[in-house]
């Protein structure tokens, strides 16, 4: 602690051994000297009136005209306000510090403690390995996101920004110089010079792959974050977007990729990751075997288990009820790093960053059950495979349990030889999930319910994320009730909700009566399924017409069809695209 007696001690501050370290004038040194000395004494916090009073002579209000003083040593990272935390320091005037308390910073208090605040580094060696390398490149990526926090103006416990910009020289050198006395080649630098990457785009890479060593729990996927990184200034940021934007270099050649995720405030927000194969020939380089990704959509041409759903709407385009909107938006948001964080550290999710969730969506046909799971993975970016229950029935006697377990075997061999992490869809699941049978003991019943108690242990093991369709839940086991988190109904739509679906189902550029309004339509109970069905059908007969024009007369005869034939009961709220 020479160093701090030494400086406290001082009678004339400037002849302090770590003065030269401050790049401060005499009077500047004397306030820090006076807030010290208070901090040794145990005085943690010190207001400004006291350090202007008690250090400058002054008449009236003269002390006011050292408050700038104050304000520089903020500014230089000496001392910071211990009343506000942490604050953005340029944002703050000297007449709002006047009043705050002020304690000294961690850099100061490593200056009195260690007599200097110069980088050294190690002895420069050969790289042995490409880890180390990546160690190195990495403490860039680090120092970088600092000194762009500190650009923002926080005021905090690291260094200044000019002791980090040296420390990131001293480090981006140290890089250059091993990698010249290395023999062997490092991968990711072989990689870099067959891309042809810039600087940026290596910065960016580099973060990205920093993520995926340290568990992708960090925050370098985040578009602004990565941005950051690059720029230099506000112009340099929006330049800089356009590394990032589609048809950019990184994303066209397939060597990024992103998911588009709700956030908190409703927005969509990118979240950036390595291409598969790319991580993998850095992580493993001297792993011989070529791996093949094959493409989810022909594998599923080569079997007859699955169907596969190409989306066409997402959740933005389907009318729901606000209740379910939110539910699917507590689903989403599993993927953003901070709920996955605190879901991690509360023993609640693995190490598995993707989305786990069992979903039931229960509701009359034509409420869009099936539209809501399928632009539920649109708006996921993830593929959806769909699997028919009723299939199940098909089989002969002693074959449904075994091809219970198929439809989970297959559904992962898929996943795994595509390397991706699809949807499973399974619709008109009802007779899986109803309750089991008690007290026959016929042979049939004893199959129904082995078959559910394989369901429900596949149930049991899943990961990711599996969506169940059924008409009726009033039926459901409750041992399976228990297996899934979220049970999501979907009624009949309300007048309101019919109202919005006529208008936007009915075809833009047809030819309608005056006399029709669609409000007369609304009044009838239909679902949004029913609704589209009795378009169609009006449609038909419309187009054969010499003059094909839309009456309400010709609506009102398809709806009466409709509802003699419909066995359906009444709702109000419903899940369907407009």
């Amino acid at each position: 602690m020479k160093h701090l007696i030494d400086f406290i001690e001082a009678k004339t501050v400037s002849k302090a051994k770590i003065f030269k370290h401050l790049n401060a004038t005499s009077q500047e040194a004397k306030i820090l000297q006076y807030i010290c000395r208070r901090f040794v004494k145990g005085i943690e916090e010190t207001a400004v009136l006291d350090i202007l009073q008690d250090n400058f002579e002054y008449e009236g209000y003269d002390y006011l005209a050292y408050l700038s003083m104050v304000k520089k040593l903020m500014d230089m990272g000496w001392i910071v306000q211990v009343s506000f935390g942490q604050v953005q320091v340029q944002e703050v005037s000297q007449l709002e510090l006047l009043n705050t308390s002020v304690g000294p910073s961690m850099s100061l208090l490593r200056l009195l403690e260690e007599g200097s605040l110069e980088i050294t580094l190690p002895d420069i060696k050969p790289y042995t390995d490409h880890l180390e390398y990546l160690q190195d490149q990495f403490d860039v990526i680090e120092l970088s996101h600092k000194m762009s926090v500190k650009k923002q103006g926080f005021s905090d416990s690291s260094l200044s920004i000019g002791r980090l910009k040296n420390k990131l020289v001293l480090l981006t050198q140290r890089i250059v110089e091993r990698l010249k006395i290395t023999k062997e080649p490092i991968v990711v630098e072989e990689f870099f010079k067959e891309k042809k990457f810039d600087e940026r785009e290596q910065r960016i890479f580099l973060a990205l792959l920093k993520e995926e060593y340290s568990g992708g729990e960090g925050q370098f996927r985040d578009m602004n974050t990565l941005i950051e990184l690059i720029s230099l200034d506000e112009y340099d940021k929006i330049r800089n977007r356009a590394l990032l934007e589609d048809g950019s270099r990184l994303i066209s050649d397939k060597i990024i990729d992103y998911e588009e995720i709700l956030n908190m405030f409703g927005g969509i927000s990118r979240s950036f990751y390595l291409q598969e194969d790319v991580l993998q020939k850095i992580i493993h380089p001297n792993k011989k075997k070529k791996v093949t990704k094959l493409k989810l959509d022909k594998l599923i041409e080569e079997q007859e288990l699955f169907e596969y759903l190409t989306p066409t709407t997402d959740l933005s385009d389907v009318v729901l009820h606000p209740k379910t909107r939110e539910v699917l938006n507590t689903v989403i948001k599993q993927v953003d790093k901070d709920v996955f964080a605190k879901l991690k550290a509360w023993g609640i999710k693995s190490k598995r960053k993707g989305i786990d969730a069992r979903i039931i969506f229960y509701g009359a046909p034509g409420t869009g059950k099936t539209m809501t799971a399928v632009s539920l993975a649109k708006t996921l970016k993830r593929p959806i495979l769909s699997f028919d229950c009723s299939k199940i029935l098909s089989m002969y006697v002693g074959e449904s349990e075994k091809n219970v377990r198929k439809i989970f075997d297959e559904f992962k061999a898929l996943s795994k030889k595509a390397k991706v992490d699809p949807i499973l869809l399974l619709n008109e699941a009802d007779q899986f999930l109803s309750s089991r049978t008690q007290g026959t003991g016929s042979s049939a019943d004893k199959m129904h319910n082995q078959m559910q108690n394989i369901f429900l242990e596949q149930i049991e093991q899943f990961e990711g994320i599996l969506i169940a369709t059924t008409n009726l839940l009033d039926n459901i086991d409750k041992a399976f009730s228990r297996r899934f988190n979220y049970k999501i109904e979907f009624k009949k739509p309300g007048k309101k909700q019919r109202k919005r679906l006529w208008h936007f189902m009915l075809p833009e550029n047809a030819d309608y009566d005056e006399k029709l309004d669609v409000t007369e339509l609304s009044k009838y109970e239909l679902t949004g399924g029913q609704i589209d069905l009795i378009i169609r059908n009006t449609a038909y007969k419309v187009a054969v017409r010499e003059e094909s024009v839309f009456t309400l007369e010709d609506f009102l005869e398809e709806i009466e069809k409709e509802l003699g034939s419909s066995f359906e009961s009444e709702g109000k709220s419903m899940g369907f695209k407009v």
